[in-house]
């Protein structure tokens, strides 16, 4: 099959390093700025804990146009770039083309729908923590990568099944998920207590987990989070937070959320779609979310990229 990696960022790179590895030739990459560059120049590198790997690049362009239709648009850019990445896809769709977005809020489907349609937005979301390191390198903390998605229904349509066959003949876990709905909101609502603390902290998830105060507050943004899956009827496991804590202990202390690292670099923030989703979806179903909308507020002021 025809995959475009719609943009080789931090969890685009990953997928296309790994499919490439494992002899996906049909694999075409979007990027731009010295990342581009040093792709064409260099290839791409996956840096783990356990080793690094480089793969050549045969096709990356910063104009999708030159791509041509493909059957899968792996979706992984920054939820600011949402809409505007989504219409800068069009000339990779063809009449069956699945667009599957891996980012990290729990909009992207119907975004993404509200402007290429029905056909294509598909939903999915991933636990991998990876950024760019530097262009052409992306770098991976912590051994987890796991991928999920199914069309926008939920169903596992053919589309859905020939893309998991190329991500697990890749290595890449890819298992099928019972509904998607709970998947996006179980990893939402880990998510905005990890991106919320380690950003607005400017620390380390080993530091929040290992002080009492912060560790409160981490428990507190999480819970928030999964009492708006509740109210907007998605069926959280009883056990869910607990799993959430049980998972933070596992994570190398070090460890921060791709929030916090774009705070420190002074990159764009997506705590609109984060912290601040939570307070905005829980005021429409009526949930108090005092947690997350302070984290938003803290947040707020460096939404557009200062470093001030």
């Amino acid at each position: 099959m025809r995959i475009a990696i719609m943009a080789a960022g931090g969890v685009g790179g990953f997928l296309a390093a790994h499919l490439l590895r494992h002899g996906a030739d049909e694999v075409a990459l979007v990027a731009r700025g010295a990342h581009l560059q040093a792709l064409r120049a260099d290839g791409l590198t996956l840096a783990t804990e356990s080793g690094e790997f480089t793969v050549p690049v045969t096709t990356v362009t910063d104009d999708p146009a030159t791509i041509g239709p493909v059957d899968v648009v792996v979706f992984a850019v920054k939820l600011a770039d949402t809409e505007a990445a989504a219409e800068a896809s069009r000339p990779l769709l063809g009449p069956d083309t699945a667009v599957v977005p891996f980012q990290n809020g729990v909009e992207s489907r119907e975004r993404v729908l509200a402007v290429l349609g029905a056909a294509h937005a598909c939903a999915g979301c991933c636990y991998v923590s990876v950024a760019i390191d530097r262009p052409g390198v992306i770098r991976q903390a912590g051994q987890f990568g796991r991928f999920m998605f199914a069309e926008a229904d939920g169903r596992q349509s053919p589309r859905m099944q020939t893309l998991r066959a190329a991500l697990v003949a890749a290595g890449v876990e890819a298992p099928v998920p019972d509904d998607i709905d709970v998947e996006l909101w179980t990893k939402f609502s880990f998510l905005v207590g990890l991106s919320g603390l380690t950003a607005a902290g400017r620390t380390t998830i080993g530091a929040v987990r290992d002080d009492p105060l912060q560790a409160a507050v981490y428990r507190r943004a999480i819970e928030e989070a999964v009492a708006v899956a509740r109210a907007r009827g998605v069926a959280l496991p009883a056990d869910v937070v607990d799993r959430h804590l049980s998972f933070t202990a596992s994570l190398p202390s070090g460890m921060r959320a791709s929030q916090a690292i774009d705070l420190e670099r002074g990159n764009p923030l997506e705590v609109d779609w984060l912290s601040g989703a939570v307070a905005r979806l829980g005021a429409e179903a009526g949930v108090d979310t005092p947690v997350n909308a302070t984290l938003h507020a803290v947040l707020r002021p460096f939404a557009g990229g200062s470093r001030d």
